[in-house]
């Protein structure tokens, strides 16, 4: 991992874009979506093409961190040389298959180690040892982040604990409201904004269970979290559904599992080995 600020400018952008103020905003979606030209526009230029003052672009800049825009500029390109523009790319209506694709692989690919970047491995570690020593673990998911939730129980069920997944609101919601000291609830959602997934986490919250959630740090979600595995892609939900946020909360999954797997040690491998052993008769051999 890095801590470099200067090759992390596009994503600490896409991390705080929500945050700015309108005009801001404006500013950055521009940088987001042209990266490579912003690094040859001067301060008029770019702030005309954002429908902005000189003014604000300089805030913007300064709001990043950055001196001014010179600063600014030389921190974008750093920025690209390293890759990380391609987290910005987003599907557009008109794109043809050999565009959107690359689009999709590159956004995929980046999207994964930009959450290795992210993810605060305390609060991991924190997360795979309340899990293991867990009653209970319900994982809650609505809308895409349902079947990352089903998929979570294919992992964890293999591991000696309950688990079971909740897709349906109000069964969430009583699920929630029966949890106990002991159990875990892992809340799966990207924006953390779902009103009905952010109640459940108050109700596991006020009954006694651990929450863990895998969300924006800064999320409505992550207020009522004991353990925050912060996760952030930037994706245009409006027309096509999460493609990339998916992808980094299955393998963070793939991450917690692994690290109860270990946890458990030598108590879990006759289970796993039993389990593997009746997949056996399933399948042709070669």
């Amino acid at each position: 991992m890095h801590n470099n600020k200067q090759s992390n400018l596009v994503a600490k952008l896409e991390n705080e874009l929500n945050s700015l103020s309108k005009s801001e905003k404006k500013v950055g979606v521009i940088v987001l979506e042209t990266p490579e030209d912003c690094i040859r526009l001067s301060i008029a230029a770019l702030a005309k093409i954002a429908d902005v003052s000189e003014p604000t672009v300089n805030r913007f800049c300064r709001t990043l961190g950055c001196t001014g825009y010179p600063d600014f500029k030389l921190q974008l390109a750093q920025s690209i040389a390293t890759g990380t523009a391609f987290i910005s790319e987003i599907v557009k209506p008109e794109d043809e298959l050999v565009t959107f694709s690359q689009k999709i692989f590159n956004a995929s690919s980046q999207a994964i180690l930009k959450a290795a970047d992210q993810i605060d491995l305390n609060c991991m570690d924190q997360a795979i040892e309340a899990m293991h020593n867990s009653n209970r673990i319900d994982f809650y998911g609505l809308g895409g982040s349902g079947p990352v939730a089903k998929d979570a129980v294919h992992k964890f069920f293999r591991l000696g604990t309950p688990v079971s997944e909740q897709t349906d609101i109000l069964m969430q919601r009583m699920a929630a409201a029966t949890a106990s000291k002991g159990d875990v609830i892992v809340f799966i959602s990207n924006t953390g904004r779902t009103i009905s997934i952010v109640e459940c986490a108050q109700i596991a919250r006020e009954a006694g269970a651990t929450v863990i959630s895998l969300t924006h740090k800064d999320s409505p979600l992550a207020k009522y979290t004991d353990i925050v595995l912060h996760t952030h892609t930037n994706e245009n939900t409006d027309i096509f559904t999460p493609m990339t946020s998916r992808l980094v909360h299955l393998t963070i999954l793939d991450i917690l599992a692994t690290g109860v797997i270990k946890k458990k040690g030598k108590e879990i491998q006759k289970q796993l080995a039993k389990i593997k052993e009746s997949l056996s008769q399933t399948r042709y051999s070669f």
